[in-house]
């Protein structure tokens, strides 16, 4: 029979063999593998981006390697036994949408040039950053202001795409309540 395969296993206490047929639709495919039978690459970073080589529409993919001796079946249906050291599928990773603007730039023109504009002509705000300089950085205050929002990534590029911020560096993550997102309910009195 095609698709069967065979199976046996040994009772350690009374020194019998069985036999047991194991059909090949059992097998999951290697993107199921649960966690600890595959090890995935890190990432290759951009330099310049300092994100995923291959970040395209915030999704990058890394080679999976199924730890050995582990079998599954590829993405083209064939069974597979690996040995540890062949790609068996790639794995999404979420990955960020940069497009120039460095953190540490816009911060540092914030702090030492925020009352003249700077950080903002060089976001992409012109407006706001002529109307900077020309009160003075809003007589200082608008300065604090705009390092704070600048320094806490709330004021991006103008652009709408993210800071290039080291890929191994401080990271702010923004969490938000969506609607989709599960409330716990609080168990009181």
């Amino acid at each position: 029979m095609g698709g069967e395969r065979e199976k046996k296993s040994i009772d350690s206490s009374a020194g019998c063999v069985s036999e047991q047929v194991v059909l090949a639709d059992d097998v999951d495919k290697c993107e199921h593998l649960r966690l600890g039978q595959y090890f995935c690459k890190d990432p290759k970073i951009d330099e310049a981006t300092q994100e995923p080589e291959n970040c395209r529409d915030t999704t990058a993919w890394v080679e999976c390697l199924p730890a050995p001796n582990i079998s599954c079946r590829l993405s083209n249906g064939t069974e597979f036994r690996f040995s540890g050291d062949e790609v068996g599928f790639n794995k999404t990773i979420p990955c960020r949408n940069v497009s120039g603007y460095s953190y540490k730039v816009a911060v540092a023109l914030s702090l030492f040039l925020g009352w003249l504009g700077a950080d903002r002509f060089y976001l992409g705000y012109p407006a706001l950053g002529l109307l900077k300089f020309c009160t003075v950085g809003f007589c200082g205050i608008g300065t604090l202001i705009d390092f704070i929002l600048i320094a806490m990534q709330i004021v991006g590029p103008a652009d709408g795409s993210n800071y290039i911020v080291d890929y191994y560096g401080a990271r702010l993550t923004r969490l938000s309540i969506t609607n989709q997102t599960y409330r716990k309910p609080h168990l009181s009195l």
